[in-house]
């Protein structure tokens, strides 16, 4: 009670000193206010349009959004600051319902409810949240990540009324992540697409800008006792400040100042860039023009005319600081410093609130500007995960036959190579296991927002060994045709006239004509697949170019046992009927320029689709191919296969089942062996009339060999003397003949190994049986989006 009374009537017990004589008498202390400053952290997220890719269910969703810093340190959270609904979301009556909301029992954001019925149906939102992060009152300078998510939130489609809004929030459908990193933090514009996962396929068109602002200041009262010997000693301390040694108030406020110029200088460059890059002029004369008079500095006396404030910005001349220097900084005055944050703080935030006007106005035309720089850094952003080098195709493979004119060394060498090159899908292999383990120790740093499906842990993403295969000089038989020679190089390296910045060259073939150009894109299981089972690298076709038409193929579908003819020539009327239906609804809506027709094949279905093109009925679009995919293909059956275990299924399905096509495969289906499909397919101009071809393989697949899924050579048949391994390279010289073009415009030929992450697969018999990354190839879409964002001028 009496240290109450005591406070009531002013006495500060605290503020005593410790060191007095036994006669002195208290006083009472004397309150300084000294004004202290707080930054805070603004991430603005622009929500433009959620497009439904692939949901398996129609009902409502919604979109939440949270932030939060992801070091311990920081245990706050985002606040959401401010709501800002450009355009009334475009839905009829009976697909919205209520308003968007904010939680405030965990800070969260969520879209307005909006219902789903149907693939491909854009919903658009065009709304921007801020959110505002506090540092801290001793942090000025931010070093920690921010972790922005969003979920999906779903209710069945019979959900109404009052009880909707429990059932969305009850039910989190999927979760997308990403990591903002502390060098993003002093200022980034940036697309930041969500798509969810498999599952759940969407494309929310979204961006995310950041600043760091100047909180409101607030005063700290520093209570200074009246006593000799602690006056002494803040007199000690003035000295100390006055040296260059600041006080940790002083050290904050200089923190705060270096990242408010930082902040400030990122901002207006980048509003220059953007009134620049979309062609609207944005009015920052005057801002210039004062903030080019600004000086800071103190005067020759320590002290700040005009009491503190600042004449002409802050008062000129007389020591000229580097006001990026911190030790400059600890020599300005106390209040010299709070009024450089005053001023600082205003510019920025006059800054921000013009970019934000600036979005609100031209919002379309920066989202596209900010997707394009987006796809843009693809390349190099996910460079990490995909090693790139240019190998020479040879005119021919010849046989290693020891004949007396291969004494003097020519065939013998071929002969050796391949015994020091060994296997060569273990060296393959090997190579990638190097390359992961050195992602694993890597330290990514940089300002670019990270997808946690990625970044989350790096070391677990698909490695891409990508190979540019060119034409080799004709040789003549006394070379050497197995040697190849091999550099390694970065992506933009790889093409001719490679990168998103850079248009592919123009010539009679791509020559763009009037009108629409229609793309196809065909889809073809494997065996005993569905017509689905390749969605996910279509998704990401989707996502890449969404005015594409594919077919997911359904003619094979339960029919994959049978002979290839028959199931090419179902695929080749499939296709036909589909083309033809897309080419009259295109001439009725604007006229037909061109078309580009595309395939995609896993498995099996890649002969498949080389049996349907050599069919008559699709000579007269053979014309419009461009590009081919082929997603672990056996394009040379399963000739010289070293799976013995998976061999033995194979033999136990042709004795047992007496399927056809495993005959075809194996070439068993005539007792000739150039009496066999495989053999006769290979001679058929199946594979020259395309664009660009892109053979995926991996040396963990057990399923097809790997020399097959590459159309390359293997170490077997480079040994074998007898007709089989005749045959063979007979075959091979085949399939390449047909790929080779006269020119590298002409055609681009890609051979890319994907090597997983097996750590997961664990011990089982699909990993034991080499399945599993066979199945892999339809459960991942690392690869697929890699390649496709990588070389973009294969896919438009």
């Amino acid at each position: 009670m009496l240290r109450r009374l005591g406070w009531f009537a002013g006495l500060n017990y605290k503020g005593w000193s410790g060191k007095r004589l036994t006669d002195a008498k208290p006083h009472l202390a004397q309150v300084k206010p000294v004004a202290m400053f707080d930054a805070v952290q603004e991430v603005a997220v622009y929500i433009h349009r959620f497009h439904n890719l692939d949901l398996f269910q129609q009902g409502w969703y919604q979109l939440k959004i949270t932030m939060r810093w992801e070091d311990d340190e920081f245990t706050s959270v985002g606040t959401p600051a401010r709501v800002v609904q450009y355009e009334a979301p475009d839905l009829g009556s009976d697909d919205a319902y209520g308003v968007w909301r904010i939680d405030d029992t965990d800070n969260s954001f969520s879209t307005q409810p909006f219902r789903i019925k149907y693939a491909r149906q854009d919903v658009f939102l065009a709304i921007m949240i801020s959110f505002n992060l506090s540092l801290g009152k001793h942090e000025n300078s931010p070093m920690s990540p921010i972790i922005l998510k969003f979920e999906l939130m779903y209710a069945p489609i019979s959900g109404v009324g009052s009880d909707l809004q429990g059932s969305l929030s009850a039910c989190t459908a999927a979760v997308h992540e990403f990591r903002i990193p502390p060098k993003a933090l002093l200022g980034l514009h940036s697309y930041c697409p969500v798509h969810f996962d498999a599952f759940h396929a969407v494309l929310i068109d979204a961006s995310v800008h950041i600043s760091l602002l100047k909180a409101d200041s607030h005063t700290v009262p520093t209570k200074l006792p009246s006593d000799s010997q602690v006056v002494g000693r803040e007199s000690s301390d003035r000295s100390n400040q006055a040296s260059g040694q600041g006080t940790s108030a002083d050290v904050r406020s200089v923190l705060l100042v270096k990242s408010l110029l930082a902040a400030r200088d990122i901002l207006l460059e980048e509003l220059q860039r953007l009134s620049k890059a979309i062609d609207q002029a944005i009015d920052l004369t005057e801002f210039m023009s004062k903030m080019d008079d600004i000086k800071f500095f103190g005067t020759a006396d320590g002290k700040v005319s005009g009491q503190g404030k600042p004449q002409n910005g802050l008062q000129r001349a007389n020591i000229n600081l580097d006001f990026q220097s911190g030790e400059a900084l600890l020599l300005l005055p106390r209040d010299a410093l709070l009024n450089s944050l005053h001023l600082l703080g205003d510019e920025v935030s006059y800054l921000w609130n013009t970019f934000l006007l600036f979005h609100r106005t031209n919002k379309t035309k920066i989202l596209e500007h900010l997707r394009d720089t987006w796809a843009k850094d693809r390349r190099a952003e996910w460079s990490i995960w995909m090693v790139y080098s240019k190998v020479e195709m040879p005119h021919h493979f010849l046989s290693s036959v020891n004949d007396d004119s291969s004494q003097n060394g020519v065939h013998k060498r071929v002969s050796t190579m391949w015994k020091l090159t060994d296997d060569p899908a273990q060296v393959a292999a090997m190579r990638a296991e190097r390359h992961r383990r050195s992602i694993a120790q890597m330290n990514i740093n940089n300002r670019s927002i990270q997808d946690l499906f990625i970044f989350g842990d790096p070391s677990r993403i698909p490695v891409l060994i990508v190979e540019r295969v060119m034409n080799a000089p004709r040789r003549a038989t006394s070379e050497n045709s197995y040697l190849r020679h091999l550099d390694v190089i970065n992506s933009l390296g790889l093409l001719k006239a490679p990168g998103s910045e850079v248009a592919p060259k123009v010539t009679a073939i791509n020559k763009p004509k009037n009108g629409r150009i229609l793309k196809i894109v065909v889809f073809v299981h494997g065996f005993q697949g569905h017509h689905l089972d390749l969605r996910l690298v279509r998704n990401q076709w989707l996502q890449f170019d969404p005015k594409i038409e594919f077919l997911m193929s359904e003619a094979n579908e339960d029919k994959t046992s049978g002979d290839f003819r028959e199931m090419g020539e179902r695929l080749a009327q499939e296709v036909v009927s589909f083309v033809k239906k897309k080419m009259d609804k295109a001439s009725r809506h604007g006229g037909l320029g061109d078309i580009k027709l595309s395939f995609v094949g896993h498995s099996i279905g890649n002969i498949i689709i080389r049996t349907a093109l050599a069919e008559s009925i699709m000579e007269p679009f053979l014309r419009y191919l461009y590009t081919y995919v082929s997603i672990s293909g056996p394009h040379l059956g399963y000739l010289y296969s070293s799976n013995s275990l998976f061999n033995s299924g194979l033999w136990l399905l042709k004795k047992l089942k007496g399927t056809r096509c495993i005959h075809q495969l194996t070439f068993t289906d005539d007792p000739d062996i150039q009496n066999t499909f495989f053999y006769k397919l290979c001679k058929q101009k199946t594979l020259q009339y395309f664009r660009h071809i892109i053979l995926f393989s991996s040396p963990q697949d057990g399923y097809v060999p790997y020399h097959s899924a590459r159309i390359d050579m293997c170490q077997a048949a480079s040994l074998d003397n007898s007709k089989k391994g005749k045959i063979f390279l007979e075959m091979l010289n085949n399939c390449l003949d047909q790929i080779r073009a006269s020119s590298p415009e002409q055609r681009v030929f890609l051979r890319c190994d994907v090597n997983f992450d097996t750590s997961t697969y664990g011990k089982n018999l699909n990993t034991f049986i080499g399945r599993a990354a066979h199945i892999d190839f339809l459960e991942s879409d690392f690869f697929a989006r890699f390649i496709l964002w990588s070389f973009p001028e294969l896919f438009w």
